[in-house]
């Protein structure tokens, strides 16, 4: 099983790296929401633009799903994000598929669960990036509240924080991650996708992502340290 896991993650990260969804700026930071610098970014919203590397997705999904024997009779996907990969994998598999609002809707039912009644049923949570865990959670949370078991939260990608694994685990969820981000980095590696100054910046990154930014050295005094 550990080899098939594999092959599949860099099936996917090489999807990801394909169609441009990973993005490295050692030297332009990116702030994520939380406030964290980073020097990539991931943009899973450009899987539906890419029909081949987003099927390449789907189907991924399908495999992690029978690999680590996931149970639930409905998909949900949070908003916005995450919507188009719960709705095709719910297509493909021929499940009823509802989406989680991030806040209700200030008119007609006022509720943050669109598409049907998840009261009793086993709800599989389908997200497409990971970062802090905190929207994700909160989709759980609301879900939850209606009524709907959920034990299990599927990703297209994640970038490995540990704040985002106990978060997770605190709220008794399982984590299955398609493309965890040291795949992605090392098929980046292997596609010769990224040099060397950028993989020391991604494994620096990587080992401490709140502190990276106020430790990294200013281009042009990499060799002066």
């Amino acid at each position: 099983m550990g080899n098939l896991v594999k092959e599949l993650q860099a099936q996917v990260a090489g999807a990801l790296l394909e169609c441009g969804a990973v993005i490295f700026t050692p030297d332009e930071p990116i702030t994520f929401k939380s406030g964290i610098k980073a020097p990539v970014y991931i943009d899973n919203r450009r899987l539906p633009f890419f029909p081949f590397q987003w099927q390449i997705v789907i189907e991924g999904f399908k495999q992690l799903i029978a690999l680590d024997g996931c149970a639930f009779n409905v998909i949900a996907g949070i908003e916005a994000a995450g919507i188009p990969h719960s709705s095709a994998l719910a297509y493909v598999l021929k499940v009823p598929s509802v989406f989680v609002r991030k806040q209700a809707k200030e008119h007609g039912t006022r509720s943050r669960i669109e598409g049907g009644d998840v009261d009793g049923k086993r709800v599989l949570l389908v997200e497409d990036m990971i970062t802090t865990g905190g929207s994700s959670l909160a989709g759980v949370e609301a879900l939850r509240e209606v009524g709907a078991t959920v034990e299990d939260c599927i990703c297209v990608a994640s970038y490995g924080f540990e704040e985002a694994a106990r978060a997770f685990e605190a709220a008794h969820v399982r984590l299955h991650v398609l493309a965890p981000f040291a795949a992605i980095v090392l098929e980046a590696s292997r596609l010769g996708r990224c040099g060397e100054y950028e993989l020391e910046a991604l494994e620096a990154w990587s080992r401490d992502p709140h502190n990276w930014d106020q430790a990294r050295p200013t281009p042009g005094q990499e060799d002066t340290q």
